[in-house]
């Protein structure tokens, strides 16, 4: 079987082993944080914050939830990271915008964070703070999901496949789950171009 092959094969087994309950478990939570008027802070390392930023644009545009990512001001973040340490640049970040018990995170990872193995600290510590404040959290995370699966109020766990395709499923993964809530009538407050265009 070739690579190409394996790799699609292994998309399909995620599709049928993903809970459709968990992907409306974070509608539902997405939606009171827009409903309280709340700010949904999208956190990712990576791809994942690329992922982060992108998803920023659909919560804001097609949902009418106002959203950030601290990974979008790159002169932020690397005076953070560069003043006070990596693991401490999300939660300084957070600290700095007053989340607070009315906002939400939304974090993309591929293990989720892990402080004992020194692996996104920096997600774990943004966590903690929510938890500490009474802001919801959410998450799309792969393999075990490590804290934020842990600590979430909702969310989704990308089943490894294979040891060779635990990132790249994870991070894409992301993107169709995202994809789906922004678009979900339960969430989209706005018409998308292609989908309004006769």
């Amino acid at each position: 079987m070739s690579y190409t092959v394996k790799y699609l094969e292994e998309v399909k087994k995620i599709a049928g082993a993903l809970d459709p309950a968990k992907i409306d478990r974070m509608v539902e939570v997405l939606r009171g944080v827009r409903a309280g008027g709340g700010r949904l802070f999208i956190l990712g390392v990576g791809g994942s914050a690329g992922n982060a930023g992108h998803a920023v644009n659909d919560f804001r545009k097609i949902c009418g939830l106002e959203a950030y990512a601290p990974t979008d001001n790159v002169s932020e973040l690397t005076a953070r990271v560069n003043d006070d340490g990596w693991d401490t640049s999300f939660v300084n970040w957070l600290k700095g915008s007053r989340l607070n018990k009315a906002d939400g995170l939304l974090v993309f990872s591929v293990g989720g964070g892990n402080v004992e193995k020194k692996i996104s600290a920096n997600l774990v510590y943004a966590i903690q703070l929510a938890k500490q404040v009474g802001a919801k959290v959410t998450g799309i995370v792969g393999r075990d999901g490590g804290y934020t699966a842990q600590a979430a109020d909702a969310c989704v766990v990308i089943p490894t496949q294979s040891p060779e395709t635990v990132t790249p499923h994870a991070e894409a993964w992301q993107a169709v789950v995202w994809h789906l809530i922004v678009s979900h009538p339960d969430m989209k407050a706005n018409e998308m171009k292609w989908e309004s265009t006769k």
